[in-house]
């Protein structure tokens, strides 16, 4: 499908980012000092700053890593390829231009607070215009808040990007507790603990009424904020598909559905295992190795993306590296994987049923989760945008709708664009964005 006209593209945005990889530039705004006042908290600009040390240190270890034996058989079939590691490390060894990199991260208004114990990093981009509807958007693994940059030059100042000023959003984009610039989880965090910290996040901001977006686990957390406050939220809205009302296959589609699920979850799904465990025993060798955080990472980027099997269709080595180094320079990889152990995935006592992506939840409440009631009676609006490029799993048939509900305002349906729709096709998520949301402005 064509991106529409009024938007902005992928291969535009990627001009906007320069040579050096730069994410699009907005002009620096602050936190508006009333709605600081009326909240009476503490919210700090943050400035991301990699002292020279920690870059001298990293260095060091990508010219001693000690490779391991290649895999036989076909290249990515046992995990990532060791030749294209191998050139991604000597990029990032080389040519990498980190400093380039947190300069273009930083004309983005960045800043932190404390809500509950937890330590909170998020991006608070104001629009320019004074219909501006406040947008939350959530980040999910392996992104953080990386994965949600590309449209929030167009999101934030729609005139300067080919839209209408009237599409205009304040686009905030928290990191996930234990990811990147944010603090590492409390002892008792769970994902449910997220929905609470955001609406308190919004509340000092000074935001009555605002929309969501999340994709993996951020879907989870429009949907929960929505059942807490529904009359706070304009609309949720979320890559996928519709919650289905029924599930047995009754076609040759729907059967070879469910056995390629099958497949996926045997082949894709080990990671799932790993993080939901034995987090920690992970974390000692990614926080260690760049060269194993790098592997551990872009081989998901390669699986879950519309790259066709290499990832650089969909992501320059500056663009994987960008979101590697936020991992390795916060050192934050091993508390971002505990939001599986911290779900209740695969130990015991098992996780509820609503926790985690595995077959048996698919199965169960299909490929978008089924959002919790509501207090008062009413559904918010839900917009769900169906990007479904990526190769290893096969794209579930409609038919398994039988009927979209009547809250679900659109349903969009696109050829391209894999897990990270917000970094893969970014003009097509601004399209979608605006299209929901429009008549919604003024409920």
């Amino acid at each position: 499908m064509t991106p529409p006209q009024t938007t902005v593209d992928r291969r535009t945005v990627l001009k906007l980012m320069g040579a050096a990889g730069a994410w699009p530039a907005v002009a620096p705004r602050t936190v508006a000092a009333s709605a600081q006042a009326e909240a009476g908290v503490d919210i700090q600009p943050f400035t991301i700053s990699v002292s020279d040390d920690d870059l001298a240190d990293l260095q060091r270890r990508l010219e001693n890593t000690r490779w391991p034996p290649d895999a036989t058989g076909e290249p990515w079939s046992m995990g990532t390829d060791g030749a294209y590691l191998r050139q991604l490390v000597e990029y990032w060894r080389d040519e990498f231009d980190w400093r380039a990199q947190e300069a273009a991260l930083n004309r983005l208004n960045h800043y932190t607070t404390e809500i509950d114990g937890y330590r909170i990093h998020f991006i608070h981009q104001p629009s320019p215009h004074p219909s501006a509807v406040p947008l939350i958007m959530t980040h999910g693994y392996p992104g953080t808040f990386w994965e949600m940059l590309p449209p929030v030059a167009a999101l934030a100042d729609p005139p300067a990007h080919g839209g209408a000023a009237a599409d205009a959003f304040h686009v905030i984009v928290p990191s996930l507790p234990g990811y990147g610039f944010s603090g590492e989880p409390l002892a008792d965090f769970t994902p449910a603990t997220v929905p609470g910290l955001w609406i308190k996040l919004m509340d000092r901001l000074g935001y009555e009424r605002f929309g969501t977006y999340g994709s993996d686990w951020g879907a989870q957390m429009g949907s929960r904020i929505a059942a807490v406050v529904p009359d706070r939220v304009i609309g949720v809205t979320t890559p996928g598909q519709p919650p289905r009302t029924r599930l047995e296959p009754r076609t040759e589609e729907e059967r070879e559905y469910w056995e390629s699920m099958d497949r996926y979850a045997a082949e894709e799904t080990a990671y799932q295992l790993i993080q939901g465990t034995k987090p920690q025993s992970l974390a000692y060798g990614l926080n260690d190795s760049p060269a194993g955080l790098a592997a551990w990472v872009v081989e998901k980027l390669r699986a879950w993306s519309d790259c066709q099997g290499n990832p650089e269709n969909k992501f320059s080595k500056d663009e994987i590296l960008t979101l590697v180094s936020i991992y390795w320079h916060s050192g934050s990889i091993g508390t971002a994987v505990r939001i599986y152990y911290a779900a209740g995935m695969f130990r015991t006592p098992p996780a509820p049923a609503t926790a985690g992506l595995t077959l048996d939840n698919l199965r169960r409440r299909g490929a978008a989760a089924q959002p919790p009631e509501q207090a008062g009676g009413r559904r918010v609006p839900e917009g769900y945008f169906d990007f479904y490029g990526i190769t290893t799993r096969a794209r579930p048939p409609r038919s398994l709708v039988e009927e979209v509900p009547e809250h679900v305002t659109l349903w969009s349906y696109h050829e391209t664009g894999g897990h990270f729709p917000a970094a893969e096709e970014p003009g097509l998520l601004v399209e979608d964005l605006r299209t929901f949301f429009r008549p919604l402005r003024e409920a």
